[in-house]
């Protein structure tokens, strides 16, 4: 395991193993700004103050609750030059939170309307002899017309960087 603190400079594979990512995601995270640069060895490895490792594992949390790594890199920007953007990630944290409750009352709705054309299917096979034709998918056109369902009803994500 790499130590979390201290001088000791961690090169990116050490780096990349102990915080379960790839070595490719520790290149694209200094390429893109969500880690500093790193600086390199006479045989030209890149060494990573060991600090980073608990960048990483910051990072790889955020994403989990809905953060993008464009959002990271900004945040982590302004951190990193003094500033303390703390108001900023309550602000996004807040946005993520909206989107999921969009994205709930959406599945919902998407449920209801499941449901009823489930309803409508079985009716439909009920009627229909063995071996014969329901046409269950193309009755979805004529459920469409006759409900207040919208095709892409979710949000749309913003494309991790």
């Amino acid at each position: 395991m790499v130590q979390r603190s201290g001088l000791n400079p961690v090169r990116s594979g050490t780096l990349a193993k102990a915080a379960g990512v790839s070595p490719d995601t520790i290149r694209h995270y200094e390429r893109i700004g969500v880690l500093p640069r790193a600086s390199r060895t006479e045989s030209g490895y890149r060494v990573f103050p060991a600090s980073a490792l608990d960048r990483v594992l910051v990072v790889q949390r955020a994403l989990r609750i809905g953060f993008t790594l464009a959002e990271l890199a900004e945040v982590l920007k302004v951190r990193d030059s003094g500033g303390a953007p703390c108001r900023r990630v309550y602000q996004l944290a807040q946005e993520k939170l909206e989107g999921i409750a969009a994205d709930i009352a959406a599945l919902k709705r998407t449920q209801r309307y499941l449901k009823k054309v489930l309803s409508d299917w079985e009716q439909r096979i009920r009627k229909t002899s063995p071996g014969q034709k329901s046409h269950l998918l193309h009755s979805l056109g004529e459920a469409l017309k006759n409900s207040d369902a919208r095709a892409n009803q979710f949000r749309k994500r913003k494309r991790r960087s």
